[in-house]
């Protein structure tokens, strides 16, 4: 990765999109990447959108505000919409595929629609769905090595909940696993 890979990540509030975002940031920066985090919530929309937008670069960022992206990680169908079509040509669109009906229709992009949530009720733990879409994103565009992932989560995490990385661990080899199974490039 030679240059700077802009990300952008969106869904409703409470979907754990900004932590998703937050993960990529500790991760990258343990990397001794350069990184960009910003948050933005939207009162556009009932329910609440949340996305931020997160850039990995290998030197400094110039500017946080891209309007562009090489990733989209959508979680909700409003944030399909509106990201789809601002994700560059040769670019990765990963859906979290229960909760968009209408999935993107570009051809000149990766589209990947991933069961988190599915696979993440299976296991009993719906919450964990982000940390599978987090795991596709990674087989597909690694920015992020996965170990520095579970290096972040252990500093990232309150020490109660330090019970969970197992689970997180698993739930990002799912992630991996059905990218690595069911991405065909364009």
């Amino acid at each position: 990765m030679e240059r700077a890979h802009e990300i952008i990540i969106a869904g409703f509030g409470g979907q754990g999109v900004l932590s998703m975002g937050q993960i990529i940031a500790y991760s990258a920066m343990k990397e001794g990447k350069e990184v960009s985090w910003m948050p933005a919530y939207g009162p556009e929309m009932r329910g609440g959108t949340a996305n931020c937008i997160v850039i990995v670069s290998p030197s400094t960022v110039s500017s946080p505000i891209v309007t562009t992206f090489d990733s989209g990680i959508v979680l909700n169908q409003p944030s399909s919409d509106k990201f789809a079509p601002k994700v560059k040509a040769g670019g990765l669109l990963l859906c979290e595929r229960s909760s968009i009906m209408e999935p993107s229709t570009r051809t000149d992009i990766d589209v990947l629609l991933v069961p988190a949530t599915e696979r993440a009720t299976k296991m009993g733990k719906r919450q964990i769905a982000n940390m599978i879409l987090l795991g596709a994103f990674l087989e597909m565009r690694p920015v992020v090595s996965v170990p520095n992932v579970l290096a972040a989560l252990r500093e990232v995490l309150p020490e109660r909940h330090h019970h969970l990385i197992p689970l997180n661990e698993e739930a990002l080899a799912i992630g991996r696993e059905y990218a690595a199974e069911h991405h065909h490039h364009v």
